[in-house]
């Protein structure tokens, strides 16, 4: 399986996270699967791929070309592919993975984790969704879709599109065998 993380690449990110993110890349490894991530070197993005290296795992770092900096990308990728812009990097994570792991990260991680979210709730793909919430670092999130739910901004169901969990082990089971989900798009014009 190729799984796609979403991740921090800020390398200030307290070490609890990177930790997780070195762990997650192990397990992935472990398990056969190989890495489909953004090419970064620090963060989320370079502790998992450090993770992955370590247990002799594959990766697949996709990055615009504008980020080939010294130190920026994660040198020891199994394969590169380069992009002009950042949308067709998020196009490319999008294609090239089986499913997706969200983990910590900034307005760059949200702004993935919206677009995959939102297409998944489209049906523009059937690929699942996990979170990593690793220390509670979602436990927000969770409740401001409860609040737009309750508002009826979104559908009721919404969140059971993605698996919200802080351990490895639940994340990748769910990665391997997604539950049939039951949502239809339809729903969403029953929002009144």
């Amino acid at each position: 399986m190729r799984i796609c993380v979403y991740g921090a690449a800020s390398d200030k990110i307290d070490d609890i996270y990177k930790n997780a993110g070195e762990a997650l890349g192990k397990e992935i490894a472990r398990r056969g699967h190989s890495l489909v991530f953004g090419g970064g070197s620090m963060g989320m993005m370079g502790a998992c791929a450090r993770g992955v290296k370590s247990e002799n795992g594959t990766s697949l770092g996709i990055s615009p070309t504008f980020f080939q900096v010294d130190g920026l990308l994660f040198d020891s990728c199994t394969k590169y592919l380069y992009t002009e812009t950042m949308r067709e990097r998020k196009q490319l994570l999008e294609s090239e993975s089986d499913g997706f792991i969200i983990t910590p990260g900034g307005i760059g991680t949200l702004d993935e984790f919206m677009e995959i979210f939102t297409l998944r709730q489209l049906k523009r793909h059937e690929k699942p969704i996990a979170v990593f919430n690793v220390e509670g670092f979602y436990d927000p999130f969770v409740d401001f879709m409860e609040s737009l739910a309750i508002k009826n901004f979104v559908a009721k169901d919404t969140l059971s599109l993605c698996k919200f969990s802080s351990n490895i082990d639940e994340i990748l089971d769910y990665l391997e065998n997604p539950p049939k989900l039951d949502f239809e798009v339809e729903k969403l014009k029953n929002l009144k």
